[in-house]
């Protein structure tokens, strides 16, 4: 089967074939940071517009780089929540359009679903296992039993952590997105001198809460008597990532521990930091667990990871009607239930 999936959650426009719900033979992505760096962080408005002008262009791309045409697709997976309304609504609209003039069925994912499942397309990873899923819109830990399958153990109470990155970088002075900035600075800094507070680390069940983190952080920049640049800026970042993956990383393996499961997979933006791929890999040998993370490319919003779950539910009958529509708000154990009521199948 080949199926043509479209992304269009916040300010990336993407595209992707994949055959068989696990051969990418394209995966086209247009980015809009240039377009919203200066306004320090996304624009719903202009984030749609973009997603309009790009839409045609990414999808005309990907099917030239997969070699196939319209013609050759057999079902279509489109990202329809949780994301920016407006922004949805465009490759939402774009994947119906398709589906109801080629007649071929359609398939809304969910856009945790997605990140979640896109190790699949790269290795082989036994299910069940345990996801933290870490962007810039959620935190949230899932047991995975299987496609369609989630059960949600724990998530973010306040801020996100890519949100936290994002924000601490503002404070700091840098330019958005600054997540990966942090991570550079913090490569070159001393955590050791910046002690900043663990949130909920020592509480019971497996919840997060990443605000007070960042209000810790604004503090500490108010409280110093030296220009915040150089080692002082180094240190800072490196402060605040360790406190940030310390949670991320003990959590998660705690959760694992809990609930034996000898499988972690690591997925979304913040998948992408240096510090927390070291931590989690140097954790995972020492607790004979395996981890799992996406190649960079696959932790970013891309088309091509919708690709697992929206071939299954093809190959499962699955055919969404045309008032299939976008939600902001969606939790994933919800998707992997209306998956099964649209395809008529329980698995």
């Amino acid at each position: 089967m080949l199926v043509l999936a479209i992304e269009s959650s916040c300010d990336e426009t993407s595209a992707a074939v994949v055959r068989d719900g696990r051969h990418v033979l394209s995966n086209v992505i247009a980015s809009q940071v240039d377009i919203h760096a200066c306004y320090g962080g996304v624009v719903p408005e202009l984030a749609a517009r973009k997603h309009l002008e790009a839409c045609p262009v990414v999808i005309d791309q990907a099917l030239n780089e997969a070699q196939v045409t319209l013609a050759d697709i057999d079902g279509i997976a489109v990202t329809s929540g949780p994301g920016l309304i407006g922004a949805l609504l465009v490759g939402l609209s774009t994947a119906k359009a398709i589906a109801f003039a080629l007649d071929i069925p359609l398939v809304g994912v969910h856009h945790i679903e997605g990140h979640i499942l896109a190790p699949l397309l790269e290795q082989d990873v036994e299910f069940p296992y345990l996801a933290l899923a870490v962007s810039g819109g959620h935190t949230h830990l899932y047991r995975v039993d299987g496609i369609g399958q989630y059960e949600l153990l724990g998530r973010t109470l306040d801020d996100a952590a890519g949100e936290a990155f994002d924000k601490v970088a503002k404070m700091s002075g840098l330019t958005y997105p600054g997540g990966a900035l942090i991570d550079k600075l913090a490569q070159q800094g001393d955590s050791s001198v910046f002690d900043f507070p663990r949130p909920m680390l020592h509480r019971p069940g497996f919840d997060f809460s990443f605000s007070g983190i960042k209000t810790s952080v604004l503090t500490r920049i108010k409280q110093l008597d030296v220009p915040l640049e150089g080692e002082v800026l180094q240190n800072l970042a490196a402060g605040f990532q360790e406190a940030v993956v310390d949670v991320l990383s003990r959590k998660t393996f705690k959760a694992a521990k809990e609930y034996n499961l000898q499988r972690i997979v690591v997925a979304g933006g913040v998948a992408c930091n240096s510090g927390l791929r070291q931590r989690f890999k140097k954790m995972a040998d020492s607790s004979d667990i395996d981890i799992y993370f996406p190649s960079l490319v696959l932790c970013a919003d891309n088309a091509a990871m919708l690709g697992v779950a929206g071939d299954f539910y093809l190959q499962q009958g699955g055919n969404a009607d045309l008032s299939l529509n976008a939600r902001s708000n969606w939790p994933l154990e919800q998707a992997g239930l209306n998956a099964q009521q649209v395809c008529g199948t329980v698995w």
